[in-house]
């Protein structure tokens, strides 16, 4: 079932997102957040940003978020969507299934253009990234230093939709969620469970 995070998700979240951090490349973090760091990440995250969980049998198997790739206004249009998966959750369907709400979330919202920022080490999100109609757009080699070596990243870009003058920044996700009814709905019209 895919649903909308709440804190009390945090701790599974977290769990989810620990080992990528301590174990891997795909996350630049250096170590794991604290509750309180994590939980602080959350709060200023889902101001403006949705954050999606996919729940099994009372078990989260993974979560996607976006946050902004750039701080100065005139970038206000873009987004960088974020997905993380239990090891059994990868193949499963479920990343296709949470970024498709992801991103509709994002188009209503008022944004324009996504980044996904992904480490040269990670083939398996760049292929899933550029399955889903996302194009690179810029390679980054040995930008970045985890265990003891230098890793690149690549950046991949996808346009939700043409705007050629704005009227409005995007809107904050609950403006367009709106509850439980209305995101039931959203899942509705994207048929997803």
């Amino acid at each position: 079932m895919l649903r909308l995070a709440d804190l009390s998700d945090l701790d599974e979240i977290l769990s989810i997102y620990a080992p990528y951090v301590a174990d891997t490349t795909i996350s630049f973090e250096y170590t794991v957040p604290s509750r309180q760091t994590f939980r602080q990440r959350f709060q200023d995250i889902t101001a403006q940003f949705p954050w999606l969980v996919w729940e099994e049998g009372g078990k989260i198997l993974g979560y996607a978020y976006a946050s902004a790739p750039f701080e100065r206004a005139a970038y206000r249009w873009c987004a960088e969507p974020s997905i993380y998966l239990r090891p059994q959750a990868a193949g499963t369907g479920i990343a296709q299934r949470l970024y498709e709400a992801l991103e509709w979330i994002l188009r209503e919202q008022g944004y324009r253009v996504l980044y996904a920022i992904v480490t040269a080490e990670n083939a398996r999100s760049r292929r899933f990234h550029e399955k889903l109609g996302y194009t690179l757009r810029a390679e980054l080699p040995a930008c970045g230093w985890k265990f003891d070596r230098w890793v690149g990243v690549i950046w991949l870009e996808k346009r939700l939709k043409i705007v050629q003058t704005p009227s409005n920044f995007p809107v904050p996700w609950m403006e367009v969620v709106q509850g439980a009814k209305n995101f039931s709905h959203i899942l509705d019209s994207l048929s997803l469970p």
